[in-house]
């Protein structure tokens, strides 16, 4: 079952979006040469509670913190640390969510720390455009699938003007999202159009590509959370949390401007 929201549960929702946008845009500030992940995650964990609003992620599973704080070839899932202390040329993708009045909101950013490579920024560009592309696939009628093969072609896409293959990761991907942060359906990033359930109005998807510079495989660590690429090449995470209106796509997670 695909939970439908009335207006007024997406409107709930997009105030915890709002909590979400603006903590993660106070954690963009404060991601600098010298700042350990841990306190990118108190930073978070206070803006949060600040707003009236709970973190998603504390908790869940036994998940130990505010943020995932994924560096340089960690995919997603980083368990923020005081001994992980950022460096210049770091990427970091932070992963954030929300709980306000029983609704969720859930999106992911990637940061440049200091002069990070040209390749790494191309990549985490390919990764939001690559979101970008999957949120304006989301009109009412459409199929599931038509997000995952406009993520997937817009990789394709960036990849050959930047001269790279981009790894699109397979295991991880978007999903459902409403009175519970992990919710059917399950979004591949990759895939054919035309399949998966059809697309009504009311229903709330995250989407959120991950891609690398390298090989698309992964492994998890032994902290049984952080995911890394196999291969030790970059990786970059992009997310929003997408509404379907009658008008379309409508980012909940969206900073407020």
């Amino acid at each position: 079952m695909i939970e439908i929201k009335s207006r007024g549960e997406l409107e709930a929702m997009r105030a915890a979006g709002l909590v979400v946008a603006r903590t993660l845009a106070l954690v963009a500030e404060h991601a600098r040469i010298g700042v350990s992940t841990a306190e990118l995650d108190e930073l978070a964990e206070q803006s949060i509670r600040d707003a009236g609003a709970v973190p998603s992620f504390k908790g869940y599973h036994g998940f130990p913190a505010s943020i995932c704080a994924s560096v340089n070839e960690q995919i997603v899932h980083g368990i923020p640390a005081r001994t992980q202390v950022l460096a210049d040329g770091d990427l970091i993708s932070v992963d954030c969510g929300a709980i306000l009045d029983g609704w969720h909101g859930d999106s992911a950013v990637t940061l440049a720390v200091g002069t990070v490579s040209e390749a790494d920024l191309a990549l985490s560009e390919a990764t939001r455009l690559s979101m970008l592309a999957g949120i304006e696939a989301v009109r009412p009628g459409g199929r599931l699938s038509d997000i995952s093969f406009a993520v997937e072609s817009a990789a394709v896409a960036a990849g050959e003007r930047d001269g790279v293959e981009y790894g699109i990761v397979a295991e991880y991907g978007g999903h459902g999202i409403g009175t519970q942060m992990h919710m059917d359906p399950f979004l591949p990033n990759f895939g054919k159009p035309g399949k998966g359930p059809r697309l009504k109005v009311g229903m709330a998807i995250a989407i959120e590509p991950m891609l690398t510079l390298g090989s698309e495989q992964t492994k998890e660590l032994d902290d049984g959370w952080t995911v890394i690429t196999s291969d030790g090449s970059r990786a970059a995470h992009w997310e929003h949390s997408v509404a379907i209106t009658e008008d379309g796509p409508w980012v909940l997670t969206a900073p407020e401007d």
